[in-house]
């Protein structure tokens, strides 16, 4: 079919700049610039020596100091025993969890302890869902957890090292959005027709509110650093990163899966329409699937405000009962940024259904979805 030839082409070139601007980034691993890093361990508490509280220096707080027996667990230095200080997480025996080791010229150690060891737990998790998601959706459930590894590999060894290497975020993340976005429609949903009116109808939406976001965030003065995360990886990055672009492309990549979702929904609803009553105009069809649009739209924008604030609830109850009038406060950039998030996801997501629907009433008539049987009339 000529539509879907075309779409492979697209797609293949997409691949080949996606592949082009991360060639030698496989590799990528941040060097530890910290002096006297020598590595990070895995150990066990074998037993508390001491356990005590004490007042926080400048406050009229307590926190409890522990002094820890560890076991560490690595190859390379399994069995060996250590004891420090511990006055970040409180332990038991038993309890297992990560840590930096430091050593400095002078000679003396240091550990860091990082967070507990919580692997076996989330396996057990991530098991638990993939076996609820294959029950459910059989085979198509077994293509959506391939396409899912997928998208996670493509954004895990793709766009970061990309990013890391100086290219332009919101670039790097359009491209890798392309093939995310096809592994996640095409491999879910199959190579057909319906699949190829959704991806294309996608992309236009995306390029959309690409240019929406930037119209967002740079009426706006957004710097990209709104958090102290962004602020360590200026500081601790070998190479200049553009931040306005990187919040650009976090933008992108975020509203992305609920893109899809609309996408596909609508694409598959016309169809529907289309076969549930062969009379129906494209006018009318148009004016079905719209409205229906609009219903799940109407969730979906709820959908990614809770989302956006559950993520962020800990700040917004800072702002809850901070003492500073609230007008200074929402103009901080880190409540300005979510806020631009949310604005421009929600246009994007509202822009996705005429979009995906038009394109969906032009192409997808007298379409039959693969494994969908006639019904005879006796």
């Amino acid at each position: 079919m000529i539509f879907l030839k075309k779409l492979k082409n697209v797609f293949l070139i997409s691949l080949f700049f996606v592949f082009f601007i991360s060639q030698n980034c496989l590799a990528f691993l941040p060097d530890q610039t910290a002096q006297g890093y020598v590595n990070t361990y895995k150990g066990k508490v074998i037993s508390i020596n001491s356990q005590k509280k004490e007042k926080i220096e400048g406050t009229n707080r307590e926190h409890i100091l522990q002094n820890i027996k560890v076991q560490i667990l690595n190859k390379d230095k399994k069995g060996q025993i250590v004891d420090f200080d511990n006055d970040r997480i409180i332990f038991e025996v038993g309890d297992k969890f990560w840590f930096d080791y430091y050593n400095y010229e002078d000679g003396s150690e240091y550990y860091a302890i990082l967070h507990r060891d919580r692997m076996n737990s989330v396996l057990f998790l991530i098991g638990i869902f993939v076996f609820v998601v294959i029950a459910f959706g059989g085979w198509q459930g077994v293509r959506s957890l391939i396409s899912l590894v997928g998208s996670l590999f493509i954004i895990l060894y793709l766009l970061m090292p990309s990013l890391l290497n100086g290219f332009n975020p919101l670039l790097a993340s359009f491209l890798i959005t392309s093939g995310v976005l096809f592994m996640a429609i095409f491999f879910t949903h199959g190579f057909n027709r319906e699949s190829g009116v959704a991806y294309i109808g996608t992309m236009i939406s995306i390029i959309i509110t690409i240019a929406f976001a930037l119209f967002a965030v740079y009426t706006t003065k957004l710097s990209g650093l709104e958090t102290e995360e962004s602020v360590l990886l200026n500081l601790q990055s070998t190479s200049s990163l553009n931040f306005v672009s990187l919040l650009l492309g976090s933008i992108i990549i975020g509203v992305l899966g609920v893109l899809d979702d609309i996408s596909v929904t609508q694409a598959a609803f016309v169809t529907e329409l289309y076969n549930a009553n062969k009379k129906l105009t494209k006018k009318e069809v148009y004016k079905k699937a719209t409205r229906i649009g609009r219903e799940h739209v109407g969730a979906l924008v709820n959908t990614l405000a809770l989302a956006y604030t559950g993520a962020f609830l800990p700040v917004i109850l800072y702002f809850y009962i901070s003492p500073t009038s609230k007008a200074p406060l929402l103009n901080l950039e880190v409540f300005a940024t979510e806020i631009i998030r949310i604005i421009v996801s929600s246009v994007g997501l509202v822009l996705t259904v005429p979009i995906v629907t038009l394109m969906a009433v032009k192409y997808l008539k007298d379409y039959k979805p693969k494994g969908d049987k006639k019904v005879h009339k006796h």
